[in-house]
């Protein structure tokens, strides 16, 4: 069996809830303290073996592409100044056996249209789906976690957590039987259900790892919820021939699609940030003894 040595991230949505900020820069190029959402991201599927990284853009946005890009000038500037520190971690950004790759999607037609835009590049292997804006705190890192179980059950994996039964409107929710401690087996996916329609609370987050079966459904199905072709009508599909996993992860995740999940996120890993936890654990303390 193959390894999922590929994930696709699908990074040409248009992030309206966080305009003016990112009308002409993707929202994934939003900051965490001092990296954007979709440097950790890679790092958590670098941290999982992963070595083709298979970014899907817009055709206006070319800011992720340019971050991951070799800086002449701006290297030659730190070398000159002695900021040897920051020069390593720019030039160690990716290992030297990662490979990145960037197709446009030439329009915002959904998720699952996001992935079926990645064929050429995945063909007949395993492959990662990581959504950068559920930013997730996870020992190890989440798609870790995943990956081994991959190389364990061989199904496709989806990421899960339960939700508030009032949340489920916007969420993917699956209905799964227990197989093994945080592990189920699917049954029923339903697209962003009411909550009176919905099979459970477990709600579908951005972690993914699906086997190449999916693109024959991604290819079949019609535009769903919002008008979009989305990727659970064709997990839905899946289900049907071959098993799949839900999975629910260690860790905290941060929903840095809502500017409320973004300032929880930022507050929380500046408070683990080696350069500046201690100062702003004191500015907080100092703020909110105010109150």
């Amino acid at each position: 069996m193959n390894k999922v040595r590929k994930a696709v991230f699908p990074v040409a949505g248009m992030g309206t809830r966080f305009l003016p900020a990112t009308k002409a820069s993707p929202k994934e190029m939003l900051p965490i303290v001092d990296k954007p959402l979709i440097q950790y991201a890679v790092e958590e599927a670098v941290a999982a073996g992963i070595t083709d990284l298979i970014f899907i853009i817009g055709r206006t946005k070319r800011a992720i592409a340019d971050h991951f890009d070799k800086a002449y000038e701006l290297e030659t500037e730190l070398e000159q100044r002695g900021k040897k520190e920051t020069l390593d971690e720019l030039r160690n950004m990716l290992p030297p056996n990662v490979n990145c790759i960037y197709i446009r999607q030439a329009e915002a037609l959904g998720l699952g249209h996001a992935v079926q835009c990645a064929y050429p590049a995945i063909g007949d292997e395993p492959f990662a789906v990581i959504l950068a804006d559920d930013l997730i705190d996870g020992t190890p890192p989440v798609m870790k976690q995943m990956v081994d179980l991959y190389d364990y059950y061989h199904s496709s994996i989806i990421g899960v957590q339960n939700v508030a039964p009032e949340d489920t409107a916007s969420y993917g929710i699956v209905a799964a039987k227990p197989m093994a401690d945080q592990l189920s087996r699917i049954d029923l996916i339903v697209e962003k259900p009411k909550p009176a329609d919905a099979p459970s609370t477990l709600g579908v987050v951005g972690r993914y790892i699906l086997t190449p079966r999916i693109f024959h459904f991604l290819g079949q199905i019609q535009r769903g919820s919002g008008g979009e072709l989305q990727l659970t009508d064709a997990i839905a599909a899946l289900l049907k021939e071959q098993q799949v996993l839900a999975y629910e992860f260690s860790g905290i995740r941060y929903d840095c699609g809502s500017k409320i999940g973004y300032l929880e996120a930022t507050v929380e890993f500046a408070l683990k940030h080696p350069q500046v936890r201690e100062e702003f654990a004191a500015y907080l303390q100092k703020r909110f003894s105010k109150s």
